[in-house]
């Protein structure tokens, strides 16, 4: 069994009677994608942080790079290939384009969320006043309904 089929069938493993009443399967195996993607990406951030960049300055000659930024630099290329694979080959497996052309166009997606998530953020903190905390609820929700469309309409459209 390939590693694909094993990730697809623990999925569906776990999208019961309940929630197939509720959320289609496509957006549910999207969700699971996006949680494992969510979960790799502050495990790979924590052991970067602390045993990679071990919480030091990075001089580059040229600047400075806190270990925070470091260890986001590092995860993010990670995060962003594994994201992409799991989204092809489990959430929008029904594409037959080549993988190179979506890459490109998972690429501007991505962009797009980073651009978006900047965006929400100044809404809601600086023009509506909502706390920082609670905006970040908001903005990922407004992102994760982004992402999803641009997954299935854009990047991984069959």
């Amino acid at each position: 069994m390939s590693i694909v089929a094993l990730i697809t069938k623990a999925i569906d493993f776990v999208y019961i009677k309940p929630l197939r009443s509720i959320i289609p399967q496509q957006v549910f195996r999207y969700l699971a994608c996006g949680g494992v993607t969510a979960f790799l990406d502050t495990v790979w951030y924590y052991i970067i942080y602390h045993y990679i960049v071990c919480e030091q300055f990075i001089d580059l000659g040229f600047v400075v790079v806190s270990p925070h930024i470091a260890a986001l630099c590092v995860v993010f290329p990670i995060t962003f290939l594994t994201g992409f694979w799991l989204n092809r080959n489990i959430a929008f497996r029904t594409t037959n384009i080549s993988s190179l052309p979506q890459l490109a166009k998972y690429a501007l997606t991505v962009a797009g969320s980073i651009l978006l998530n900047y965006a929400c953020m100044k809404l809601f903190v600086e023009a509506c006043g909502i706390w920082a905390t609670p905006s970040k609820i908001l903005t990922t929700g407004v992102c994760a309904v982004y992402s999803f469309m641009a997954g299935r309409y854009f990047t991984f459209k069959g």
